[in-house]
């Protein structure tokens, strides 16, 4: 059976000072997250680890992420972290380039149409 996205959520975190693409992109992943509140397992019982979770960070330099420590820090389901070339660097010419991170949080559950009825 295949699963169907019931959320995405989307979130923007930056590094003003030492160019860290893994601090940025830890930062994009907490604002996405925060964003979401998902009340419908407790209501229907659904247990947390029937949720996959696909993460897209966008870094100007993918290869500076690592993406099994950003998926560690998600605090449910089963995620996957995918860095691709994304998001913004912007130079100072009096100092640090700031690091823009962007992150696309999705969760997907196999699908629930056979649970559901109308009454």
């Amino acid at each position: 059976m295949t699963d169907q996205r019931f959320i995405i959520e989307m979130g923007i975190g930056n590094d003003l000072h030492g160019m860290d693409y893994q601090k940025a992109a830890a930062r994009a992943i907490e604002d996405a997250f925060r964003h979401s509140s998902i009340p419908m397992f407790n209501a229907l019982d659904i247990p947390h680890s029937d949720m996959r979770v696909q993460v897209t960070v966008g870094v100007q330099e993918p290869d500076k992420i690592d993406p099994v420590i950003l998926a560690q820090k998600l605090p449910r389901g089963a995620a996957t972290v995918t860095a691709v070339k994304g998001g913004q660097n912007v130079p100072n010419p009096h100092g640090d380039t700031i690091v823009i991170a962007t992150a696309a949080i999705e969760a997907f559950l196999p699908s629930q149409a056979g649970n559901w009825t109308q009454t």
